[in-house]
């Protein structure tokens, strides 16, 4: 087989991307997650806590909702490990593997096909804080910065859930381990309640978690308020998430077909 350009390798990932895109079109079901889970956590956990832990739900909304929208894309990323773990159950990367492609294009495109589900899933989240009551305090160009970082955020740790898709045997066992994963990692944050009650072990993890380190920044952007060290500390952890799981995926994938 002829060497690959990276420009070659660059358009084969979108093409696998639109590949990706059109699953979508065809079964909207795949997007149920992305629709439902964050209607179900924004009021279930607004009405649950919010008179307790802010006095109004009003109030709580304002801490709250940044913290869901890097929750809910942190949860939505390990959609792309398991579909990548059905389409090599399925025998898919099989006929991937007989044609000229880049090696890492099935992968690259698996990803970026992911965008579409979390566009979809912040759409869907401040449409709805938006009729219970929540307000963006600083303007459009924050929302659009904040979307921004929410999706590479997403992007970036969804290499983790390739990664565990390519070891692992079946999606079921893909999704079960991704859940055991994420839920102490998004749990063990600020997302909820602030670190300061926190026993000292859990607080000094959950200032410097990647979870709770993102949403202090979506509230600076979005309610007005510090950003610059919350933000640095987001991406130096979303470029080791990259410079981590990246290889690692690369490798399972290579063993695994």
């Amino acid at each position: 087989m002829s060497t690959i350009t990276l420009d070659r390798s660059v358009r084969h990932g979108f093409a696998l991307a639109w590949r990706g895109i059109l699953k979508i079109r065809k079964n909207p079901e795949q997007l149920a997650d992305v629709t439902i889970a964050p209607i179900i956590f924004l009021v279930m956990f607004t009405y649950l806590f919010g008179g307790a832990l802010a006095g109004n739900t009003d109030a709580y909304l304002q801490m709250l909702v940044p913290g869901i929208m890097v929750m809910v894309i942190l949860q939505s990323s390990m959609t792309a490990g398991v579909q990548m773990n059905t389409d090599v159950s399925k025998g898919v990367f099989d006929r991937f593997r007989s044609m000229p492609i880049a090696r890492s294009a099935p992968l690259v495109g698996a990803v970026l096909a992911d965008i579409v589900r979390y566009v979809v899933c912040i759409v869907v989240l401040m449409v709805v804080a938006t009729i219970m009551g929540y307000r963006v305090q600083t303007g459009p160009a924050e929302l659009l910065i904040a979307s921004g970082l929410a999706i590479a955020f997403g992007l970036c740790f969804c290499w983790a859930a390739v990664f565990v898709g390519m070891l692992l045997k079946t999606p079921q066992a893909v999704q079960g381990i991704m859940i055991v994963l994420i839920m102490p990692l998004t749990f063990g944050s600020n997302v909820f309640v602030g670190t300061s009650t926190m026993p000292g072990w859990l607080k000094a993890w959950a200032d410097i978690s990647p979870v709770s380190l993102l949403s202090d920044a979506l509230r600076g952007l979005l309610n007005g308020g510090a950003i610059a060290g919350p933000l640095t500390g987001s991406l130096i952890w979303m470029a080791g998430a990259v410079a981590v799981f990246f290889p690692l995926a690369m490798w399972a994938y290579r063993k695994r077909v």
